[in-house]
């Protein structure tokens, strides 16, 4: 007999091997039909699944949130089975759960076009309406590589071969069509339902290796409910149209090229928009943290004592040096985090507990490799500039610093705008990492204990959560996620508290009884990676940033050439109030103008002719308003001036 718990918490015996689906039709043949999977102890399985030990026991529906990754795994079974079904002899590979849906990748002589995805859909569609149930078998080896030679899906063969020998083969069926997967599966086609569409069409190497075959890619997305899908179809016409790349083409700000793959050719305009949110982060670091900058390249030896070359080696940059003599031939990495230049800092001299917290901040540039693939703008780099920095305290102190570092990043994210509920989320320890269980016990208790008091702290500005196994390798951490103006979510912030690089690098305080110990080390940044939040700034605000951040504040144009010599003294005056202006005094029509610096982003138009000449009056047009205010000169610019003045330094002032 096993016995199962229920959400009720009512506890009952079964016999061995029942499955899910015979204890819901039990129950009540309404609960089996709208059950699509189950819960054993947390983790999700086929409802057929035979169950072989006491266990808390959950009934899933489509309506819950668990069920949405099945309902996307699902459909990408159905879009292989609708592909082969239009275009037999494609062979299929992988095809997983991604954020926001799915893909599956084919290999097939001619490629996919986006004109073939309503076709695809409409096959699915006839597939998801015959309802044919999911059904599991377990193969040999031998079996499984034999049917698919057969089929001549080599690709699933080397797939097969890859599964590790201690792992069992399975097969899902839906009718004829099966698959090689780990699953688990709804109880039929039909529960994938019709919220779902196709994207596009995207070139894939096989297992992400150029030196492998070119597979057709396609994306697509599934919800539960219709409207949830049009919600996010809605969302992702109006990403496009804030998309960062097309606004940096646009305004005029970064551009990338193969030359330096990964990494940002910044413009002026773009440089000046860089530096004021730099700017803006240096004034909220002073008098708290000693700004510092370690060497951009040093000895693999270093990196091997902090642990990134045995737990971080593929994503970093490394070179050999050139000489010819025996002892220059080092190894040298380019550094991809702060954090070990910052412990030599600290290790610089002799630290008493009574100099605790010391806070060392770096604008620091770090280098990691990313697939070629994976790169996408300004979010996904190889080359960015971290507002990083570490806390070293005791750990009396540890506490209170982490909570500071939570009000920090709170208040920045309303200066930028972002000033919605926020998710703070623990990430635990990782599968590769380093220290002792002990440690990260410990670690992850003060954490959890901080994490309790951030939310009691926040109210309900903040919502918090657990994310098992997202950790740094060298200790949990705190993952703050934002959210823009159209609903997506970003995580930026982290606040990381490590007990165990300190320790590898032998680096101490000496207490108050006289003994050496070793300092809490917390990494932390706010923004992340500064190019990343800039991208993510120019989406949220669609290109049309406050007039604070805005690289152009304000441009003066002239309607006649009699008000020129008008202009030039206004662009004097807007410039010496501190203002970023420039000056348009074409021989074109004030509508010309107007229409192409509103295209330009620019917050503010001062337009003059003659008449504003003589009685120094002003005309203001702002972005996207229609109307305009005639003001006296001295007061727009009072006016602007108040507006473009940074929050951090109004509340200062």
């Amino acid at each position: 007999m096993v016995a199962l718990t229920f959400p009720d918490g009512a506890r009952r015996d079964y016999p061995d091997n029942i499955t899910g689906l015979d204890i819901a039709k039990g129950i009540s043949p309404s609960l089996a039909k709208r059950t699509v999977a189950m819960a054993l102890d947390g983790k999700v399985v086929d409802l057929a699944d035979p169950i072989t030990a006491d266990a808390r026991i959950e009934f899933v529906n489509r309506e819950d949130p668990r069920a949405l990754e099945l309902i996307r795994h699902d459909c990408a079974h159905v879009l292989a089975e609708a592909v082969q079904s239009l275009w037999p002899g494609t062979q299929v590979t992988i095809g997983p759960v991604i954020e926001n849906g799915f893909y599956y990748d084919f290999s097939r002589n001619e490629p996919f076009v986006p004109e073939d995805l309503p076709v695809i859909e409409k096959k699915m569609r006839e597939i998801i309406a015959r309802d044919k149930p999911f059904t599991k078998e377990e193969w040999s080896r031998d079996k499984a590589k034999q049917v698919f030679r057969d089929k001549g899906e080599n690709f699933k063969v080397e797939l097969v071969d890859a599964i590790p020998e201690d792992q069992t083969l399975k097969i899902y069926k839906q009718g004829d069509w099966f698959d090689l997967c780990r699953g688990p599966h709804m109880t039929s086609v039909g529960k994938v339902g019709n919220a779902f569409k196709l994207m596009k069409v995207a070139g894939a190497y096989w297992r992400g290796d150029s030196n492998n075959p070119m597979l057709t890619r396609i994306y697509g997305t599934a919800f539960a409910k219709q409207e949830e899908l049009d919600a996010y179809l809605k969302q992702m016409e109006e990403a496009e149209k804030r998309d960062h790349r097309r606004l940096g083409r646009e305004l005029d700000l970064f551009h990338f090229q193969e030359d330096g793959p990964g990494v940002v050719f910044w413009h002026a305009k773009g440089w000046s928009l860089f530096q004021t949110i730099i700017a803006y982060m240096r004034r909220r670091l002073a008098g708290d943290y000693d700004e510092v900058n370690a060497p951009q390249m040093l000895d693999k030896a270093l990196w091997e004592t902090s642990g990134h070359w045995q737990w971080y080696r593929e994503s970093m940059f490394a070179a050999q040096s050139a000489g010819d003599e025996a002892e220059d031939k080092r190894w040298f990495a380019i550094k991809p985090m702060n954090c070990p230049g910052h412990v030599q800092i600290y290790k610089h001299g002799l630290t008493s507990y009574r100099d605790l917290p010391i806070r060392l901040a770096e604008f620091g540039v770090v280098h990691r490799y990313e697939a070629s693939g994976a790169m996408h703008g300004l979010l996904r780099v190889r080359g960015f500039t971290q507002d990083d920095a570490h806390v070293f305290c005791t750990e009396e102190q540890l506490a209170d610093e982490c909570l500071k570092i939570n009000d920090l990043i709170l208040s920045t994210y309303d200066d930028f705008g972002f000033d919605g509920k926020l998710v703070v989320k623990l990430s635990t320890r990782p599968e590769k990492r380093v220290g002792t269980d002990a440690a990260w016990d410990h670690a992850e208790a003060v954490m959890t204990k901080v994490l309790e008091q951030i939310k009691e702290k926040s109210g309900n500005r903040v919502e918090t959560a657990v994310n098992p196994g997202e950790g740094a390798f060298y200790g949990p951490k705190f993952e703050y996620v934002l959210r823009d103006a159209i609903g997506r979510d970003w995580q930026c912030g982290t606040t990381q508290v490590d007990f165990n690089l300190p320790e590898r690098f032998g680096a101490f305080y000496i207490d108050a009884d006289g003994s050496k110990k070793t300092p809490v080390m917390v990494h932390r940044a706010i923004c992340g990676s500064l190019e990343r939040f800039t991208g993510i700034l120019l989406e949220h605000f669609a290109g049309h940033l406050p007039l604070w951040l805005s690289p152009i504040q304000a441009v003066v144009a002239t309607i006649t050439q009699d008000g020129d010599d008008y202009a030039r003294e206004i662009l004097t005056a807007v410039r010496k109030a501190g203002l970023r202006a420039n000056l348009d005094v074409r021989n074109e029509k004030i509508n010309y103008k107007v229409r192409e610096h509103s295209l330009a982003k620019i917050p503010a138009l001062l337009v003059v002719g003659k008449k504003e000449a003589a009685e120094r009056l002003v005309s203001i047009r702002r972005l996207g308003s229609e109307g305009q205010t005639v003001m006296a000169l001295d007061e727009a610019i009072k006016m602007l001036v108040a507006e473009a003045t940074p929050p951090d330094v109004k509340r200062a002032g």
